[in-house]
């Protein structure tokens, strides 16, 4: 039997990893980007291993360098992909886009 010695479980990584990959998601397309123009700018030259992990598949997820760089494509702050729902950051980052505007 495997014991688990962290204070954290599998599931709750999942949720964070998710989390994240959501958010990069949900602000790129806020910004009409597609993963290919995304993944170039910030030095990936696959588009496949960018989606794995905007998609959370095989296991893959981003590191801390892909998500400094993907902050400064999308002219956001990297805290904006960590905690939080979605929605609600969509709509904050909307609204202080048109507030910029104006």
């Amino acid at each position: 039997m495997k014991k688990n010695i962290s204070n954290v479980s599998e599931n709750e990584i999942n949720i964070f990893y998710k989390t994240i990959s959501n958010n990069v998601k949900l602000i790129r397309k806020s910004q009409n980007i597609t993963q290919l123009d995304l993944a170039l700018d910030i030095g990936i030259k696959s588009v496949a291993f960018y989606s794995n992990c905007e998609n959370n598949r095989y296991n893959k997820h981003f590191n801390l360098e892909h998500l400094y760089k993907i902050a400064k494509a999308l002219h956001v702050n990297v805290k904006d992909f960590l905690l939080g729902n979605t929605r609600e950051k969509l709509d904050i980052l909307t609204l202080s886009e048109k507030v910029t505007q104006n």
